[in-house]
């Protein structure tokens, strides 16, 4: 009985964090949803992106500790972060809050925070993608370029790491 308890809760749990989080796409998800997105919200959509990496895997760090990718990483997306501000100045927009943290789940452990990696670098790689599809000012689309071509750097090294669990 205790056991059925407990996976009951478990499975509300996930549900009611599904429902909450699908509720408030914002990054990659976000710009899934959206046909034909202006210049503001593809730059929107990129921040919001990166602000979630960076929450996840700082989250992920302070669970497990200093590990390599995400130690690494989580630099790198404060980077991307700092490249993308200057293009909301240049174009008049304002910069979104950084509410990442409220839109993570801790990952149970490491096989799976390493999935979560896969996975988010997979939709950032697809949002940037679909972004250079678009007429883009020079700046911008530089911006995106470069942020694609660290994405798939990302994606390799989380692979590797997910690959020690399998």
């Amino acid at each position: 009985m205790r056991t059925q308890l407990s996976f009951i809760s478990i499975l509300l749990f996930i549900f009611i964090s599904s429902v909450a989080h699908s509720e408030t796409a914002i990054g990659a998800k976000a710009a899934e949803q959206t046909q034909t997105p202006s210049i503001e919200q593809m730059l929107a959509f990129a921040i919001q992106d990166e602000y979630l990496a960076h929450a996840e895997y700082v989250a992920i760090i302070d669970k497990y500790g200093t590990i390599r990718p995400f130690s690494n990483i989580v630099e790198a997306e404060v980077t991307h972060i700092n490249m993308l501000k200057p293009l909301f100045a240049t174009y008049g927009f304002a910069v979104p809050v950084d509410n990442a943290a409220d839109h993570i789940l801790l990952p149970a452990d490491l096989k799976t925070a390493f999935e979560i990696g896969v996975q988010a670098e997979i939709d950032n790689i697809k949002m940037y993608k679909s972004f250079l599809q678009r007429t883009l000012p020079d700046d911008v689309r530089a911006i995106f370029e470069y942020l694609l071509e660290a994405s798939e750097k990302h994606l390799q090294a989380f692979t590797r790491g997910l690959s020690r669990y399998k």
